[in-house]
C-alpha cells in the first residue's frame, strides 16, 4: 500500500535545548550540533515536502530558537505557501527576533509551560524558566500570533491541573495542550516518577470537563489521555505513516517523533533519498501502514479504522514487537504488561535529567 500525501511536517531542526525535561520524548542519544542539516538542506527538504503535498511545518526541537538560521527557514517554508508553526519553549525569544519571523511569515507559536507555579515548573525544566515564558507569551500576543499552550501532565504537576488552566487564560491562549505524558524517550526512564495515580485522573475529569464549558468560544482544550488506564489504545497519528511525518535533525525520516525507538526497523535519510521516495516506498514507512500488517485481534478487530491497532512504537516498547497489538487495549494478549506499570509501587520525583546540548 502506497498510500495518500501527507499534509503535515514537523521539522526537528535540533536537540539543542535549554531545558531538561524529564518528559522530553526526544530520543535518549541526542543529535550532535555537527550532525544537524544545514540551512540548504532544511530548505530542499521544505521544497520536497511541499512538492509531497504538506501544507503545515512545524519548527521544532529541541528549541528551534538556537538555530541562528531560524528566519532564514521560517521564510523558506512560508515562501512555498506553508502555514509555519514554531514550537518552542519561549527561551531566547525577543521582541527583535520574533518580529522578524513574523514578517517571514510565521503564523503560529506553540509555547511550552511546565506546571502553574513557577518553583515546580523550574523545577521540572531544569531552569529558571517560567517567567521568561510568561513574557514570551506576552510577546506572542503583543504582535498579533494565535497562541498555543502545551502542557505536559504526569504526577508532579496533575494536582494543579485547575490552575494550570487558570494561567493559560490568563495568558490569552487561542488553544490548550494538556497532554499525559507518552513513555518514549526521556519519559520512559522516568515513568515510574512521572505516572499519575488513578486518583490524579479521575480528578481531572471533572476539572477539564467544566473548563471546556466555561472556555468554549474562548479558548480550545484538547485534553489527551493517560492511555495506561484507558481500555482502548489511542489512534496514534491517525495511522502509522498516514497524514505526517518527522525529519529529526539529522535528517532521518521518521514516521512519528518517537519512530526511532522501533529498532528493528531501518530509516532512511533524507540526505540520501528523495523524500516522496521515503514516504511512498521506504520499508519504515510501509511497515505498518494501512491494516494488512495486522494480526489478531487486530485484523478482525471493528476498532480496526478507529484506532489503527494503537501505537506502534508503545507495542515495541512494551513487548519489543511492533506489530503487536497495543498493549493498553483490553483485548491484548500483552494488557498485563501494561497492569503490571499500574501497580507498581510509586517512586518519588526524582528525575532522570537529560543532559543539554
Amino acid at each position: 500500500m502506497t498510500g495518500n500525501p501527507p499534509i503535515g511536517l514537523l521539522a526537528e531542526l535540533t536537540h539543542r535545548c535549554p531545558l531538561s525535561c524529564p518528559y522530553c520524548s526526544n530520543p535518549v542519544e541526542l543529535t550532535a550540533r555537527d550532525c544537524e542539516l544545514d540551512t540548504a538542506e532544511w530548505t530542499s527538504v521544505f521544497g520536497q515536502a511541499r512538492d509531497l503535498g504538506v501544507l503545515q511545518v512545524h519548527l521544532s526541537g529541541g528549541e528551534p530558537l538556537t538555530r541562528r538560521d531560524l528566519p532564514e527557514l521560517v521564510s523558506a517554508a512560508a515562501d512555498l505557501g506553508c502555514y509555519v508553526s514554531l514550537v518552542t519553549s519561549g527561551l531566547g525569544l525577543t521582541r527583535e527576533r520574533l518580529a522578524d519571523l513574523v514578517d517571514r511569515g510565521l503564523a503560529h507559536v506553540q509555547l511550552s509551560m511546565q506546571a502553574a507555579s513557577p518553583t515546580l515548573a523550574d523545577r521540572i525544566a531544569g531552569a529558571k524558566a517560567h517567567d521568561r515564558k510568561l513574557a514570551a507569551a506576552r510577546l506572542v500576543r503583543e504582535l498579533g500570533l494565535p497562541l498555543s499552550v502545551n502542557v505536559v501532565l504526569h504526577r508532579a504537576n496533575h494536582d494543579e491541573l485547575a490552575d494550570i488552566i487558570a494561567l493559560a487564560e490568563r495568558m490569552e491562549a487561542d488553544r490548550l495542550e494538556l497532554a499525559n505524558t507518552q513513555f518514549y524517550g526521556w519519559a520512559a526512564l522516568n515513568r515510574p516518577a512521572l505516572l499519575p495515580t488513578r486518583k490524579q485522573l479521575a480528578a481531572a475529569e471533572t476539572v477539564v470537563r467544566d473548563a471546556k464549558r466555561r472556555t468554549r468560544g474562548r479558548m480550545e482544550i484538547v485534553y489527551v489521555l493517560s492511555d495506561y488506564y484507558e481500555r482502548f489504545p489511542k489512534p496514534c497519528m491517525g495511522g502509522w505513516g498516514a497524514h505526517q511525518l518527522t525529519i529529526a535533525p539529522d535528517g532521518t525520516a521518521l514516521p512519528c517523533p518517537a519512530a526511532s525507538t522501533i529498532t528493528t526497523l531501518t530509516f532512511t535519510n533524507v540526505r540520501d533519498t528523495p523524500l516522496a521516495d521515503i514516504w511512498y516506498h521506504s520499508p519504515a514507512f510501509t511497515a505498518y501502514r494501512g491494516e494488512d500488517w495486522m494480526r489478531e485481534p487486530c485484523r478482525s478487530c471493528e476498532r480496526r479504522t478507529i484506532d489503527f491497532g494503537g501505537c506502534r512504537c508503545q507495542a515495541f516498547a512494551l513487548t519489543g514487537d511492533a506489530a503487536a497489538t497495543d498493549p493498553v487495549c483490553h483485548r491484548s494478549p500483552d494488557r498485563h504488561r501494561v497492569d503490571a506499570l499500574l501497580d507498581a509501587p510509586a517512586a518519588p520525583d526524582e528525575f532522570v535529567m537529560r543532559g543539554r546540548v
